[in-house]
């Protein structure tokens, strides 16, 4: 699989990402180093014991580094999740909602982490 298919097939803006860092060389390397990022395994374990703090912490780090690099299908799932979980601290949490939103973001994640261990 190519770069430019492996984005493709996840719902990435492989030209976004292109345009801002220039070599395929590098975002090769950047998109395999997602794959040791802790941030969504961190996300799951959170959302199962309900700890949003630190469910929202974890999602927001997410969303940012899938912005980076145009994982613009699992960026938008991210940043739905982190929107509903972001006043966690001053408002009741609907639990139903972030749950579905939790599903989305799996599945997602799960695309474009299984597009990159096709890359590798």
């Amino acid at each position: 699989m190519q770069l430019k298919e492996c984005y493709e097939s996840f719902g990435g803006n492989y030209e976004d990402v292109k345009s801002r860092l220039m070599k395929d060389e590098l975002i090769q390397r950047l998109v395999i180093k997602f794959l040791s990022d802790t941030s969504y395994e961190k996300l799951s374990d959170a959302m199962e014991q309900a700890d949003y703090g630190e469910a929202f912490s974890a999602v927001h780090t997410l969303k940012g580094v899938s912005q980076n690099l145009s994982f613009d299908r699992l960026s938008r799932s991210t940043e739905a999740l982190t929107e509903t979980l972001r006043r966690w601290e001053t408002e009741p949490v609907d639990a139903k909602k972030s749950e579905e939103l939790f599903q989305q973001v799996s599945a997602d994640y799960e695309a474009v982490a299984g597009a990159i261990r096709m890359l590798q």
